[in-house]
């Protein structure tokens, strides 16, 4: 899909940008709403994305166009806006008690439908807990689908240290996961 997209981007820039939005825009929207934990300030960061990447676009020859990987490189974008925005509004503060809505559950009973959606409500909390950068390539590789090497790319990283970065953070998610059963255990 990447190189007949950016084939066509090189050829007719405003019938491609067309598709490009068509076709990533709920990537771009994801890893904003993963990364911003906030629906509002996510669709402020994917329009201001996918703006930054046309304008960004226009100013390209088409062999570098057609030579390119759109998705690391629109998450490349979308982290980069995020990260202005918080340098610019918030420094070193996430929303107070701010979750996106967790995915709607699949079509099962009632009983599975809510553990689903606590098991998926639970994660994204934990996910809110991890530091920008760990919380990135975890988004981009076990939610979104990035290779590691597509995941380098976005975060500007070595693939072994983004590997790292991943091992580290899943570990730390397990630990916390372990802490709060253990609190519940405690509880009961």
């Amino acid at each position: 899909m990447d190189d007949d997209l950016a084939g066509r981007l090189a050829k007719d820039l405003d019938d491609g940008f067309e598709e490009l939005v068509h076709t990533t825009q709920h990537f771009v929207f994801g890893v904003a709403l993963r990364m911003t934990m906030d629906r509002h300030d996510a669709e402020d960061v994917a329009q201001e994305a996918l703006v930054r990447a046309y304008r960004a676009l226009q100013g390209y020859d088409a062999d570098r166009i057609r030579a390119m990987r759109l998705r690391p490189w629109l998450a490349r974008i979308t982290l980069n806006v995020q990260r202005n925005r918080l340098r610019r509004h918030r420094p070193g503060v996430a929303p107070e008690g701010a979750t996106p809505e967790p995915p709607a559950p699949a079509a099962d009973g009632p009983e599975e439908r809510a553990e689903t959606a606590g098991r998926r409500a639970a994660c994204v909390r934990l996910l809110a807990t991890l530091p920008d950068a760990s919380r990135a390539v975890i988004v981009l590789r076990h939610i979104e689908g990035l290779s590691y090497a597509e995941v380098a790319e976005a975060v500007g990283k070595p693939v072994g240290t983004v590997k790292a970065q991943v091992h580290r953070a899943i570990g730390v998610l397990r630990q916390r996961i372990e802490d709060e059963e253990q609190t519940w255990t405690e509880l009961a």
